[in-house]
């Protein structure tokens, strides 16, 4: 069975009765999760060599924008999962990735922290050596899927190196972690996406990921490319279910006393027009983005940059959009689309949040240095 065939599989016998329950009850859909590691979906990009399906970018691509369009919250546990494989891939130890490519290691990223914030390369936590041990004290300010990965790739200050971070292969069972408190948001309610703390958290000195201080690089070189697509992925999928369910409401409700539908008024025909120009475009500079990276094309780190950020303001007028030709009907549950239209406004304030990247963006178009 192809990716595609297991993960059609799992979105129609499971992901879409679980999304609702997932949303409701903030709960981490771990069925799920359970069910795209059995079926090598957790192993997607992880190397044949290790056991896993050896695929890239594009294929990560499609398999987040397929989950976001029933279950964000899913995409976004899985989006984080791949960031994470693609650094462990190129810095992380044969066995973890073995774990990984079997599907019996879920991974995340630890990047944000509360006295940093949104720039997310410039952790102002530590690690200090302790003979062949190192000792780590962080506050992280979120992490996806907290406490339900097994690892986290976590930010530092370098040991003794020049650099602005080093990073750290976690097990989420290290003595003095904690959840600084559970998570209980306005959207992405199942991602378990939960502050943590870290107080002297012991870990043997060959748990670091690439060399002492060469995080930052590792960051920009490897993690904001591949978090960049996926969150766009996630936002670009979010605009695909949610389109589709205003679609079959607007195409289903009528209005007895005329004879006709909501989609026989020209303008909500025009709003649906609209946001599916809107959608469309944002693919295409997601699928172009891909492309960029692939082929190493000179306006990569632009595309990179500007990607994320057109994805997620984007999702905000398609979800909007949708409220609006459902009418008071977009406000009940079943329908789906005020989910989606909760889940889509995560992504605008994820760092690197849009108003950073306009920034970045600003400085790149002008010649500017980044950092």
């Amino acid at each position: 069975m192809s990716y595609q065939d297991s993960l059609d599989k799992i979105i129609s016998e499971q992901l879409e009765a679980l999304a609702p329950e997932t949303d409701r009850d903030a709960r981490f859909p771990r069925p799920v999760v359970d069910a795209l590691a059995k079926a090598g979906l957790l192993g997607l990009i992880s190397s044949k060599e290790v056991g896993g399906m050896g695929c890239g970018l594009a294929e990560a691509s499609h398999v987040v924008a397929s989950l976001a369009r029933h279950c964000p919250s899913t995409a976004m546990i899985v989006c984080m999962h791949y960031c994470a494989t693609a650094v462990l891939e190129q810095f992380g130890n044969r066995e973890v990735r073995s774990e990984i490519a079997a599907g019996r290691h879920l991974t995340t990223l630890a990047f944000s922290e509360l006295e940093s914030r949104s720039h997310f390369w410039a952790p102002v936590s530590t690690a200090t050596r302790q003979d062949d041990h190192v000792v780590l004290n962080a506050r992280k300010s979120w992490i996806t899927s907290a406490f339900e990965a097994d690892s986290y790739v976590w930010s530092s200050r370098p040991l003794a190196s020049e650099g602005a971070s080093s990073l750290w292969l976690v097990p989420a069972k290290a003595e003095g972690l904690k959840l600084a408190a559970p998570f209980n948001g306005m959207g992405m309610r199942g991602n378990a996406s939960s502050p943590v703390t870290g107080t002297d958290v012991r870990i043997p000195a060959s748990s670091q990921v690439g060399e002492d201080g060469k995080g930052f690089d590792i960051m920009m070189g490897v993690v904001l490319p591949w978090f960049s697509v996926l969150n766009a992925s996630c936002s670009v999928g979010t605009m695909e279910g949610s389109l589709a369910r205003a679609i079959a409401h607007v195409s289903g409700t009528r209005h007895q006393h005329l004879d006709s539908s909501l989609a026989d008024l020209p303008t909500i025909r025009a709003y649906l027009a609209k946001a599916r120009i809107k959608a469309d475009m944002a693919n295409a500079l997601l699928q172009d983005t891909i492309a960029a990276i692939g082929a190493g094309r000179p306006d990569t780190m632009l595309r990179v940059l500007e990607v994320k950020a057109a994805a997620a303001e984007t999702a905000l007028e398609v979800t909007d959009v949708a409220m609006r030709v459902c009418g008071g009907a977009a406000f009940r549950k079943e329908v789906g689309v005020e989910r989606l239209f909760r889940d889509a406004r995560a992504s605008h304030v994820m760092a690197p949040t849009t108003d950073v990247l306009y920034d970045f963006i600003g400085k790149a178009i002008c010649g500017l240095p980044l950092f």
